[in-house]
């Protein structure tokens, strides 16, 4: 079953979303996930800030499961995360900080937690939602040797894209077996920022492009077609040790198109 605990202003009512997660079976009977996109095709990314067709809506209940009877188990379990401080404020503790909203396993475990909590665009700025695999927390040092990809978006387009990057993650879309850790989306002032966390990553320019050239090329076209950037969006990637080395999630990073 899954667990949740609600930080004040974070939970919403149940809500319809534009993308389905569902489970269907073969021939065999074996059970088979997707991540299924409604629509939504419309996007776009200039100067690193993607744009494109507003945020999903909510408006219903989700329609999420075609298959026989359930639980249908993801090949891995998940846990959402969600974080906010007050604008000029520093976290002293960010363990303490970040809050636990649910665990899930299963697609109907994830629909009880994900349809219940509010869109990122409806969160204060300085908030981040974060959905990693269980057992990695959402902090550099438990992963140490992984970096992130980072897309910078402009304001209004987060949970769309967040919405989209979710249903990739949990629906096994990746394809480069347990090499993704998870995902952030963080709500800022002028910008929102989406982050695709792996496990492997090199500090250098040269190491990261020839010792990891297919798994990280892998997540990096996965994510932009998921997300259905266009070939010119550019994207950035940042080496966690390199986020402990200068205290910053996302200054000095690599650029990539």
């Amino acid at each position: 079953m899954a667990s949740a605990i609600a930080p004040n202003g974070v939970w919403g009512s149940p809500a319809r979303t534009r993308i389905s997660l569902s489970v269907d079976t073969n021939d065999t009977g074996e059970k088979k996930k997707h991540g299924q996109a409604d629509g939504g095709g419309g996007g776009g990314a200039t100067a690193g800030a993607a744009g494109g067709a507003s945020a999903a809506t909510t408006t219903a209940t989700p329609t999420a499961v075609q298959a026989s009877k359930g639980p249908h188990n993801l090949r891995f379990s998940w846990v959402f995360w969600f974080m906010h401080r007050e604008p000029g404020s520093k976290i002293q503790d960010y363990n303490n900080s970040i809050k636990k909203l649910g665990t899930f396993g299963t697609v109907e475990e994830f629909w009880g937690v994900y349809s219940r909590v509010r869109r990122p665009m409806d969160l204060p700025n300085i908030s981040d939602y974060h959905l990693f695999k269980q057992g990695t927390r959402p902090i550099w040092e438990d992963n140490l040797n992984g970096g992130k990809w980072i897309v910078r978006l402009k304001k209004g387009l987060a949970s769309r894209y967040w919405e989209s990057l979710v249903m990739a993650i949990v629906g096994d879309q990746f394809d480069v077996g347990g090499e993704i850790c998870g995902a952030v989306i963080s709500i800022r002032h002028s910008e929102d920022i989406l982050s695709l966390w792996n496990q492997s990553a090199d500090d250098g320019r040269v190491n990261l492009r020839i010792r990891h050239q297919r798994i990280l090329p892998t997540c990096r076209d996965t994510m932009k077609r998921v997300l259905n950037l266009p070939p010119n969006c550019i994207m950035e990637y940042k080496a966690h040790k390199s986020s402990v080395a200068d205290n910053s999630s996302f200054r000095n990073t690599e650029m990539f198109r």
